[in-house]
């Protein structure tokens, strides 16, 4: 998929958590690397905002491990943002 602007700003918003940990982790990594985040990498990111908030939560914060390899990459990144987040 080409994502387009409004695309995106549909991906930023959704991007909105009902929990303040991960409503902090997202704020930073759409501030930092959305933007650079490629159309293939902009499908996984989609796919891994359908996880409910208490299962990409335990994700972010490293307490479970995902099976599917294609989440591993945007994972990492939501991980550093949640240690900068805890320094």
């Amino acid at each position: 998929m080409t994502y387009t602007q409004a695309d995106k700003n549909r991906l930023r918003w959704r991007s909105r958590r009902g929990l303040l940990e991960l409503d902090i982790v997202f704020e930073m990594f759409l501030e930092h690397d959305f933007d650079g985040l490629t159309d293939a990498e902009l499908d996984v990111y989609q796919d891994l905002l359908m996880l409910p908030d208490i299962d990409l939560l335990e994700l972010v914060d490293g307490k479970t491990d995902t099976t599917d390899a294609r989440l591993a990459p945007i994972l990492a990144r939501l991980r550093h943002w949640q240690v900068v987040k805890q320094q």
